[in-house]
């Protein structure tokens, strides 16, 4: 069952803040908050299902006009993938752009090609978002791609003996 937690005022802004020192989105700030301590294959799970529900907020996003922020969900969701992996394979936390990218090349090896055109499409939706240029259609076609490599992630790292993720 999803449920919704809603933060206000002075802390919302407070981690709004801390996330931005670390690079992170607020999502995975909370998720680093959350997890400290969890073997990073059961932190790899905490990112994956993030990414998983990420996607369908982007769905719901395009249903509703907002091509924008569905474009911003699916940069989270394509990076959180990436991270996920990362812990997954190798117990390593990607801390910087660079990183990701860095280690988008070892997934694209092991995964194929096409994920390596899933994360351009990922990277591109973050310049969508700031840059509020992308159509409905590119976001669209986004969605097919990103969501094809959180999938296979996803797919990977619960089907190799890693624990659900907590649940609150």
């Amino acid at each position: 069952m999803k449920q919704v937690i809603i933060v206000r005022g002075r802390t919302a802004e407070r981690v709004r803040e801390e996330a931005e020192k670390l690079g992170l989105s607020v999502e995975e700030y909370v998720i680093e908050l959350l997890s400290q301590g969890l073997d990073p294959k059961d932190k790899a799970v905490e990112y994956v299902e993030a990414a998983e529900e990420l996607l369908n907020e982007a769905r719901e996003e395009l249903r509703m006009g907002d091509a924008r922020q569905a474009a911003e969900k699916l940069w989270v969701a394509g990076a959180l993938a990436v991270k996920a992996y990362a812990y997954w394979r190798n117990g390593k936390r990607l801390s910087s752009h660079g990183e990701l990218w860095e280690y988008k090349r070892k997934l694209v090896k092991e995964l194929g090609k096409w994920a390596s055109n899933a994360w351009a499409q990922a990277n591109t939706m973050h310049t969508c978002f700031y840059e509020k240029w992308c159509a409905r259609e590119d976001v669209e076609d986004a969605l097919e791609q990103v969501e094809k490599l959180v999938r296979e992630v996803a797919s990977r790292i619960k089907n190799n003996g890693c624990r659900s993720a907590l649940t609150i």
